[in-house]
């Protein structure tokens, strides 16, 4: 019987030339697997061009054959009187098809039949992976032809065996067209069975004729580079599967971006990896050295700002930064925006007493009268005088306790805000201050992920295949393949005297980010085999202040609790 599981990657990657395939061909009693019966099965096993074996057998349907069948096929109710039921042929059939490829001529037409006989007879589903040759005709021969029809096909290349309405005539007809279309399609760098599967919607796509520049891709992981004509690199990505990912650019992607992208490309080049890790380091690394122009991210770091906390001047303020700089501050990020940072600042404003103005305060007061927000008692205003840089301090004190180590000193008010204006069903205010607070709360989240990898120093893992890598303060600095030796000493690079306590710089976070996620979706396939510095954080789990899935639009709805 076919196997119960799905062929496995390295199935999928195999060669066609080394793909066993099983044609089969039904004549029924008509159109529906529901109401008409099997009368005649055909199949042939081949394999690299050669036949392996044949099967064919009437079978006796259990009901009338209407006329025009017989006309159609042949076959006659007395041929099928004397022949075995469906149920009696189905071990047989099973062992002979074994855990080939199905191929067919509209191969869901005889596969719906044969799983309705299969759920009649309480046997489990065929698992087994199947091609249409008449979608494989439709994209690969349909402009040389009048029709897909088998019989069509037949006269118009000759093919050795010519169809006749009977299973095993036409599973042989089959069998010769399924050669032809894969010399057709070995022209469009069809090589492996995953590349034939895909095919009937890849070879449709306007750009097909570039399948070509991926016939070189290994099945493997690593990062990949769309270039023009004159060598550009227009797009970097990274895969699991090279091969598979670069070819589904032309199968069923019908973004706008897609299509120009593939318009301007003339070569594909590629670098293998010994694991995903390294690919998508190198992936961020490769954006950011050429800044492809259809990569968004490529434009997106260099607008990551810092909130700054300014500890250099008698009354701290907030500020949003571009740069880091090494001058005492409190700095939380880089933030992926300048409107992620304000909201950020927004929510440290509303949780604590930090001034809100930006002149430098002197020793004469600069205002006649308190601000505004002062005057209401959410802020202080020392420009206005009547107040010490002695009794400011715990405020500032507080909003650094809360940034370096006790969240809850900033995101307890915030919550607390929240539940009062939505007791008070001051529900646009509300979720306004959830907004702040979810920001800050991510702000704090991320911060803490890259402080974390930046903390570990330098780290040596091993996958489960025996591939490794070396990080140093959450950078990548070198991996090794399955079958290579790790590195026996501790690499002297400049990395080791990093500065953990300097902000990270904005060149540096998308990697980091990387690493830290790449360790969160593979913690339980790594070995940690050294790590001279801490790879852990004792701190609690922060709230995310996002509103519940399926909540009503925010203009209409309350404010769930926070979590």
């Amino acid at each position: 019987m076919p196997r119960a599981g799905q062929l496995s990657l390295d199935d999928l990657g195999t060669p066609l030339r080394d793909v066993t395939f099983c044609v089969v061909d039904l004549e029924t009693t008509g159109g529906s697997p529901t109401t008409c019966g099997i009368t005649e099965i055909g199949a042939v096993k081949l394999r690299g061009g050669e036949c392996l074996g044949t099967f064919q057998t009437l079978v006796n349907p259990g009901r009338a054959i209407p006329p025009t069948i017989t006309v159609l096929t042949g076959i006659t109710e007395a041929m099928v009187l004397p022949a075995p039921r469906i149920e009696d042929v189905l071990p047989s059939l099973l062992e002979f098809v074994g855990d080939a490829v199905i191929v067919g001529h509209n191969v869901r037409f005889d596969l719906s039949f044969l799983q309705a006989a299969l759920e009649a007879d309480d046997r489990p589903r065929l698992t087994n992976r199947s091609v249409d040759t008449v979608a494989l005709a439709r994209r690969l021969v349909r402009e040389e032809v009048p029709n897909c029809k088998l019989g069509t096909l037949a006269d118009r290349f000759r093919l050795p065996h010519r169809p006749s309405h009977r299973a095993l005539d036409d599973a042989l007809a089959t069998g010769d067209l399924l050669h032809l279309l894969l010399e057709r399609a070995g022209r469009l760098g069809v090589t492996g069975l995953d590349d034939l599967l895909t095919l009937p919607t890849m070879a449709g796509h306007a750009q097909a004729a570039k399948l070509r520049l991926t016939e070189g891709l290994p099945r493997s992981p690593g990062v990949y580079l769309f270039r023009d004509a004159r060598g550009d690199v227009l797009y970097v990505g990274k895969a699991t599967d090279l091969r598979a990912r670069v070819r589904s650019y032309f199968s069923g992607d019908e973004r706008r971006k897609i299509g120009a992208l593939l318009r301007e490309t003339v070569r594909i080049d590629h670098v293998a990896h010994p694991h995903t890790l390294a690919a998508a380091v190198h992936e961020v690394r490769l954006i950011q050295r050429f800044s492809p122009r259809y990569n968004r991210q490529a434009r997106e770091w260099g607008r990551y700002v810092y909130v700054k906390l300014t500890l250099n001047e008698a009354f701290p303020r907030l500020s949003i930064v571009k740069e880091a700089r090494d001058d005492g501050a409190v700095y939380l990020g880089p933030l992926t925006s300048r409107r992620s940072a304000q909201l950020v600042v927004d929510a440290i404003h509303t949780a604590s007493r930090l001034r809100r103005c930006t002149a430098r305060v002197g020793r004469t007061p600069s205002r006649q009268a308190a601000c505004a927000s002062a005057q209401l008692g959410v802020t202080l205003c020392p420009c206005a005088g009547g107040l010490s840089a002695v009794d400011y301090q715990p405020v500032v004190d507080r909003v650094v306790r809360g940034l370096r180590h006790d969240p809850d000193l900033l995101l307890d008010p915030l919550r607390r805000r929240i539940e009062e204006l939505a007791a008070s069903e001051r529900f646009e205010e509300a979720a306004d201050a959830r907004d702040r607070a979810a920001a800050l709360a991510a702000a704090l989240r991320r911060q803490r992920r890259l402080d974390s990898l930046r903390r570990s120093g330098f780290v040596r893992l091993h996958l489960a295949d025996g591939s490794g890598a070396d990080l140093e303060h959450g950078r990548l600095l070198r991996v090794w393949p399955p079958d290579a030796e790790p590195p026996l000493e501790r690499p002297l690079d400049l990395l080791a005297s990093t500065d953990t306590s300097a902000p990270l710089p904005r060149d540096r976070v998308d990697e980091a980010l990387c690493v830290a996620a790449w360790l969160d979706r593979s913690a339980d396939r790594v070995a940690l085999s050294l790590c001279e510095g801490e790879l852990a954080s004792p701190l609690p789990s922060l709230p995310t202040f996002q509103p519940a899935k399926g909540a009503a639009p925010r203009r209409h709805r309350e404010v769930a609790p926070v979590p």
